[in-house]
């Protein structure tokens, strides 16, 4: 608090203190000699929170003592093997996620429900190589397209099949009932006609 000392004595002049240029003086050191109060709030927080956190790492350094190095030697075997599994499991996983997306892509537009079809897909005989293309996959579609052919959108351009039922030949109509009458008799072998 020397520094408001100092301040006063500066605005003292015969006994006389001038407040306002005081005042002025005060607001504009003030904040080289005082905290403000959010920092200072910020900053017990962050003092209680670090004070926490050395009783919490001096309570595992007590803990790890009393463990005998056999104890702590096999938990640290335990945590490695369980972060192998895991490791092993997430790689599997990733692998798998990447061979499924591979083969949903290179059967897109070829088959009506991706999903079925990928399931059907044995991915125990499928890689996908280094450059990218599915190897094993192509002989498991066309296995696949014998067996269960519904799965498959048919190709227009080289299956067109030739359409059954009614079919309209020519542009005419009939227009008497004596055309009518003849195409009935015809149609029935009668082929005599009043």
């Amino acid at each position: 608090m020397d520094w408001i000392l100092k301040l006063i004595e500066k605005h003292t002049k015969d006994g006389v203190l001038d407040q306002e240029a005081l005042m002025k003086d005060i607001n504009k050191e003030f904040p080289n000699h005082a905290v403000p109060k959010e920092q200072y709030n910020t900053l017990a927080e962050t003092k209680k929170k670090l004070e926490g956190d050395i009783t919490t790492r001096d309570k595992q350094l007590e803990d790890l003592k009393k463990i005998d190095a056999e104890e702590l030697q096999k938990q640290i075997e335990t945590l490695q093997e369980e972060n192998k599994v895991a490791k092993e499991t997430y790689e599997k996983e990733l692998k798998g996620l990447q061979l499924s997306n591979a083969i949903k892509l290179a059967i897109a537009g070829k088959v009506h429900d991706e999903d079925i079809v990928s399931q059907l897909i044995d991915k125990e005989k499928v890689i996908i190589s280094d450059d990218g293309k599915i190897v094993g996959l192509d002989e498991q579609i066309k296995s696949l397209k014998e067996s269960k052919t519904f799965l498959f959108k048919v190709d227009d351009t080289n299956n067109q099949q030739q359409q059954t039922g009614f079919q309209k030949i020519g542009n005419e109509t009939p227009n008497s009932p004596q055309a009518m009458e003849d195409a009935i008799a015809a149609a029935f072998g009668n082929t005599e006609t009043k």
